[in-house]
C-alpha cells in the first residue's frame, strides 16, 4: 500500500502574502496556508478596524505572520509592502493574488473606460507589480509560487459583467505566459478559479440570482470559503511541484465541459 508524504504539503519555513486577506476568500486562504505552517502576511488597504480584529483573530489560532497596509494597485506601496515583510517575516515564498474591487453588473452601454481601467488595475497591474517585487527573491532561491485568483466567469461568458469577464480573461492569459517564463527558475504559476462562494460582500445579491446559480451547481449546494483550503495548500506546496500553468476549478463541477 502507497502512502502520502504529509511533509510534501508542509508549509514549515515559508513566508506567504495573501493580497485582500482580512476579509471573504483571502481571509479564508491566510488563514489555510497559516495552519499548513507559513507565516502569513495579510495585506488590507481599507478598513483598519476590520483588519486588526482579522490579524488579532488569526494570531489567538496559533498562527504566524504580519499585518500589512497596502494598496495593490500602487507600486510605491507594494514595493514598501514587501520590504516591510522582508523585514519582518523573511523574504515572500508564495503569493496568492487575491484582491478584488466592487464587480457590478451592467450592459456594456453602461460601463465606463475608467470601470475598465479599474478591472484591468486589479487583475493586471497588481500581479505584475506585486511578482515583480517578489521575483528577485525567489529566483535567487529557485523557488516560488504564484497562485492568481481567477473566476470561472470568463470560462462561464457571464452576459452583464464583460468588464470583470475581460480583466479576469486577461489575468488568466498572465497566468499562462508567466508559467512558461518562470519554470525554469523553480518558480511555479498557476491559477484558482472559484465558483460564487458567498462571502461578505455578496449580502446584499438578489436571491433570485442566487436559486438561478445554484440550480446549474452539479455538486448541488454552494461553495464555502474553506472549500479553496486544500486547493490553495496544493498549489502553494511541494506537492505540486510539477503542476505550472494550470487553472484549477473550484466549484462543484459547474465548468466540466
Amino acid at each position: 500500500m502507497t502512502t502520502v508524504n504529509s511533509n510534501l504539503f508542509s508549509l514549515e519555513g515559508k513566508v506567504a502574502l495573501v493580497t485582500g486577506s482580512t476579509t471573504g476568500l483571502g481571509r479564508a486562504m491566510a488563514y489555510a496556508l497559516g495552519r499548513a505552517g507559513a507565516r502569513v502576511a495579510l495585506n488590507y488597504a481599507n478598513n483598519q478596524e476590520r483588519a486588526d480584529q482579522t490579524f488579532a483573530d488569526f494570531r489567538s489560532q496559533g498562527l504566524e505572520g504580519g499585518l500589512f497596509r497596502a494598496s495593490v494597485i500602487n507600486e510605491q506601496e507594494v514595493r514598501k509592502m514587501v520590504q516591510d515583510i522582508e523585514i519582518q517575516l523573511g523574504s515572500v515564498d508564495i503569493v496568492v493574488l487575491n484582491a478584488t474591487p466592487d464587480q457590478p453588473h451592467h450592459r456594456i452601454e453602461d460601463y465606463s473606460w475608467e470601470f475598465h481601467q479599474s478591472m484591468l488595475d486589479f487583475f493586471i497591474k497588481s500581479p505584475f507589480l506585486i511578482s515583480k517585487a517578489v521575483l528577485p527573491a525567489m529566483k535567487k532561491k529557485k523557488w516560488g509560487r504564484i497562485i492568481n485568483i481567477g473566476s470561472e466567469v470568463f470560462h462561464l461568458g457571464v452576459p452583464e459583467f464583460s468588464a470583470y469577464v475581460a480583466a479576469k480573461g486577461g489575468q488568466n492569459g498572465w497566468t499562462r505566459s508567466m508559467a512558461r517564463e518562470l519554470a525554469p527558475y523553480g518558480i511555479n504559476v498557476n491559477m484558482i478559479s472559484p465558483g460564487w462562494i458567498p462571502v461578505e460582500r455578496h449580502a446584499t445579491e438578489p436571491q433570485d440570482w442566487k436559486d438561478a446559480y445554484i440550480k446549474t451547481v452539479p455538486a448541488g449546494r454552494w461553495g464555502i470559503p474553506s472549500d479553496l483550503d486544500g486547493a490553495v495548500i496544493f498549489l502553494a506546496s511541494n506537492a505540486s511541484s510539477f503542476v505550472i500553468g494550470q487553472n484549477l476549478h473550484v466549484n462543484g463541477g459547474l465548468t466540466v465541459a
